[in-house]
């Protein structure tokens, strides 16, 4: 059973301009408001990733991303039915209200409709999306439980939101929603 305390907190921290960290499909992640700039920032020196790479975004659904994406063709449709809600990002393209912070220096975005329980309900309970980047320092591994984590990366997380990682070994796979192409294997 999903506890609603530790969703609403997560909630609460992200609209304050915190950075959390929560349960994923198969890791920690690190999440932040997508549209606090400095939210963003701060997350970016935390992890030590530059923001020419872009974010991944995730979400309950398709429609809380629909300001941030052009109208998706009949093929990227396909694709968004077939993979969401799922463990797959898709890269699709970018809308003209997409800030750059969050694409980075590409003219697309990267996108998950999770399938993860806390993570549907901390997006539900937020009211969009947010920022979804494993909760590691750039090019170490991510972290799979809260107590490492906490080992790793302290007091400059907000809130960490208990929980447990989904079963996938591995970050989420990536496709690029327009070719097809697999830019990140599960």
């Amino acid at each position: 059973m999903l506890r609603r305390w530790p969703v609403n907190q997560a909630a609460r921290v992200l609209r304050a301009g915190g950075i959390i960290a929560y349960p994923t499909e198969s890791v920690f992640g690190l999440g932040c408001d997508p549209f606090d700039v400095l939210a963003v920032h701060r997350l970016l020196a935390i992890k030590q990733r530059p923001i020419s790479k872009g974010l991944i975004l995730v979400a309950a659904d398709a429609e809380q991303f629909s300001a941030l994406i052009q109208p998706p063709t009949a093929e990227q449709f396909c694709m968004m039915a077939k993979h969401w809600p799922g463990p797959t990002t898709l890269v699709l393209p970018a809308s003209d209200l997409t800030p750059a912070w969050l694409s980075g220096e590409f003219s697309s975005l990267a996108l998950r409709v999770s399938d993860h329980p806390q993570v549907r309900a901390l997006c539900e309970r937020f009211g969009g999306p947010i920022v979804s980047t494993s909760a590691n320092f750039s090019g170490a591994s991510p972290a799979r439980t809260a107590a490492e984590l906490q080992r790793r990366m302290g007091s400059s997380i907000d809130y960490v939101m208990p929980g447990r990682v989904g079963r996938l070994a591995n970050p989420t796979q990536i496709i690029d929603a327009s070719t097809g192409v697999i830019l990140r294997a599960a």
